[in-house]
């Protein structure tokens, strides 16, 4: 193969890197010693050019992929091509997208252009996750992905709380690497090969060994950190609240796809004929079990700890360690049937959150703050600028989607995962799981129904009134959560639309 036809069918990922390079290029501009006023306004130009870049080359991207083959492989399974790996390409991708459309309007970040490229980079990292089959390049995307996640959460400069919240994400993210590694390496030695189909024959045939068990324990315990899954998730409330919004945001959502998607790969066609059970009548040892815990764990752990949270990014964060319990679920179900299930819950759940995170973020640009007194009154425009009402409405639709509630995706995502767990198996062995993510969205509801009431019932007081600086309608990042609030709405409505395309996907 020559290098034309490899770079043809890497296409998007070297646009997304040469978008990235021109970005970064263009934020190095400087204009002069005028005077602050100038320098100020000199600089909004520029941010905004590299957002409109930034933006332009994520869409040309999508058409990159859009134009791939249905199939294609390289490097024994390093870059793969299926429509599976080509939806969610697109998937990480129109994330990134509005990421970058939530950056544009955060005026405290300095150095506008480094910290586009570097989403750009993160975005890169993901895409590479998505589309490979072989554990060598799935490690060399997720440290990509998480160098550049690392940076993302320290980058705010003037608060302290974002160079804490990197070192813990880095130090905690180091470690988690090195499971990963190990694990890989482990997996290695006792089959010989690094491709995960490779890997799947070779364990067809292999009897269980104690260091095979270790490789896959050490590995799913790298992956559980990245998806924030209980007792691995202590990174993720400090990282959630302490980076800059659209960090947070990216780092919620295009991480967790990729990660989802990946983990599925590797659990359902590398460690498949490992699977186990975790039925309660009928528990067999495998990574099926293993991961039930987890997702218990979560579950209980999240939707508890959410319920003591006065901060909406740190309750964000709580209930993200729950609903990684709740996508867990189809993985431990297993087949076309549970992975499919995983894979449209964590897109929805990947846009409500971003459109979530874009609330918090206009918010604080008003405000100052994302306490939950900061949203007092959000609902009104006499208290919170014009733009108010729609914002409530919105984050109204995101909360209600994540407490899974009718006509929003979030309902019909855990009614999918439920009943995929309950499918599972003829006698119900996983049932006891369902209830338990049943309890845990039960518990869910009041908390983020306690949002809504601050939004919605409680009136701001006159000193937090008195210290609100209208800034001016942000009105691409409105535009953007407005669009996103659409898109939850619709597949709720409609899910049928993203589940057929997902099913039609899968092998």
């Amino acid at each position: 193969m020559s290098y034309l036809d490899l770079l043809k069918l890497a296409s998007s990922e070297a646009i997304v890197t040469v978008t990235a390079l021109v970005v970064l290029a263009i934020g190095l501009i400087r204009w002069g010693e005028a005077e602050m006023p100038l320098r100020l306004g000199a600089s909004r130009r520029t941010s905004a050019l590299c957002s409109l870049v930034a933006a332009l080359g994520l869409a040309f991207a999508v058409g990159a992929v859009l134009t791939l083959p249905q199939q294609a492989a390289l490097f024994g399974g390093m870059l793969v091509i299926t429509p599976l790996t080509s939806l969610f390409k697109i998937i990480c991708i129109a994330l990134a997208f509005f990421t970058v459309l939530l950056a544009s309007g955060n005026d405290s970040l300095r150095n506008h252009g480094e910290y586009l490229a570097i989403i750009l980079l993160a975005t890169v990292g993901l895409m590479l996750l998505v589309g490979s089959e072989e554990l060598l390049m799935i490690f060399i995307g997720l440290e990509l992905t998480g160098l550049s996640r690392y940076v993302m959460t320290a980058f705010d400069k003037t608060d302290i709380r974002s160079a804490e919240a990197g070192l813990k994400y880095f130090l905690f993210g180091s470690t988690a690497s090195a499971f990963t590694l190990f694990g890989i390496s482990f997996i290695y030695g006792m089959s010989g090969t690094t491709s995960l189909a490779a890997i799947g024959q070779k364990l067809t045939t292999a009897s269980a060994q104690p260091l095979l068990a270790v490789g896959i324990i050490m590995t799913l315990i790298g992956f559980a950190f990245k998806i924030a899954a209980a007792p691995f998730h202590l990174w993720a409330p400090d990282a959630y609240q302490g980076a800059p919004v659209p960090s947070a945001a990216f780092i919620a959502s295009g991480s967790k796809v990729a990660s989802f998607v990946v983990l599925g790969k590797i659990v359902l066609v590398g460690f498949g004929p490992v699977h186990g059970s975790a039925a309660w009548h009928a528990m067999v040892a495998g990574w099926s079990p293993l991961l039930a815990v987890l997702a218990a764990l979560s579950i209980v752990i999240g939707n508890l700890v959410a319920l003591a949270q006065t901060n909406v990014r740190r309750l964000l964060a709580y209930s993200a360690v729950a609903h990684a319990g709740y996508t867990l679920l189809g993985l431990v179900a297993g087949g076309r049937d549970g992975f499919s299930a995983t894979l449209f819950y964590t897109t929805v759940y990947a846009f409500t959150l971003v459109g979530a995170f874009g609330v918090v973020a206009l918010v604080r640009r008003e405000t100052g703050g994302d306490d939950f007194q900061k949203f007092a009154g959000l609902w009104s425009s006499r208290h919170s600028g014009p733009g108010a009402p729609l914002l409530a409405g919105c984050m109204s639709i995101f909360m209600l989607s994540l407490a899974g509630l009718p006509p929003f995706a979030g309902f019909f995502g855990k009614f999918y995962l439920f009943s995929a767990a309950l499918r599972a198996d003829e006698n119900h062995g996983l049932l006891w799981l369902v209830a338990l993510a049943l309890f845990g969205s039960f518990i869910s509801l009041y908390y983020y129904l306690i949002v809504l009431k601050v939004i919605f019932i409680d009136e701001p007081s006159s000193d937090e009134t008195s210290k609100r600086q209208p800034a001016g309608i942000a009105v691409v990042p409105t535009i953007a959560v407005t669009v996103l609030a659409g898109v939850v709405l619709f597949l709720g409505i409609a899910p049928a639309t993203l589940v057929a395309k997902i099913i039609a996907s899968l092998p």
